[in-house]
């Protein structure tokens, strides 16, 4: 009987919404109808598909565990890369991605680096086209002895805008005061792990201060990301646990 209820439970995990990390794929409705699948990767890889696009956020392969063999992926029309860490930007995982029309924009780290890519800086935003677009935000530490991992100005956070849908991909950043300039965010992407990103109380402190609808918190490494789902119970933030170690 017990054996038949542990099974049981574990079951009901994956249909609950309690058991998120289950889940990989998760579905939005823009403001016209149609559907924005956002895909769990890994720890801050991830993949969005619209409307016949097919987009990939900091891919990599071999330079964060588990090891992804993106030849499995469809083609990128556009990849979106935040800084050149290594578990953030790989050259291999590009080249199993990318073809001549697809579309890279990076920080200028990146491009001094790779070239085969488009620099942008923070302020900057461009359409990919006219129902996708894009504005690069701050992504920084500030805290004394962190500073050194991710400078003022260098990196980028970027807001993606598809047919209304607002989705901000933080990168590697703390709770910065730029973000109390970020409205209307749909879905956010936070970081929470030490000492190169958010405290849980620094990504507890930045969900409430974005007030996003949906919150995915993600490159948590070993952080128990479960204080952070308990800390904003109650905040109105549908807060989300996916496999983003």
């Amino acid at each position: 009987m017990m054996k038949r209820s542990i099974i049981g439970f574990m079951a009901a995990c994956f249909i609950a919404t309690g058991c998120n990390a289950a889940q990989k794929t998760d579905e939005f409705t823009t403001k016209s109808g149609k559907t924005v699948k956002i895909t769990c990767i890994k720890h801050a890889s991830l993949e969005i598909t619209y409307d016949g696009v097919e987009i990939q956020i900091d891919p990599v392969g071999v330079g964060a565990k588990p090891e992804t063999d993106y030849g499995q992926f469809p083609k990128a029309n556009l990849i979106l890369i935040t800084h050149e860490h290594r578990d953030h930007f790989e050259r291999e995982a590009i080249a199993q991605i990318r073809t001549p029309a697809t579309t890279i924009y990076s920080n200028m780290a990146v491009y001094n680096m790779f070239r085969n890519c488009i620099a942008l800086a923070n302020g900057d935003s461009v359409a990919y086209r006219d129902d996708i677009t894009l504005k690069v935000v701050p992504a920084y530490n500030y805290s004394e002895g962190r500073t050194q991992f991710h400078p003022k100005g260098r990196d980028n956070g970027y807001i993606l805008t598809i047919d209304g849908l607002r989705i901000y991909i933080a990168g590697d950043t703390e709770d910065i005061p730029e973000m109390a300039e970020i409205k209307d965010i749909d879905i956010a992407f936070l970081p929470c792990n030490q000492p190169y990103t958010m405290t849980i109380d620094q990504l507890v402190k930045a969900a409430k201060t974005i007030k996003p609808k949906v919150l995915f918190p993600y490159h948590y490494s070993e952080t128990p990301i479960q204080q952070a789902v308990m800390k904003l119970g109650g905040s109105g933030i549908d807060v989300r646990i996916r496999d983003y170690k």
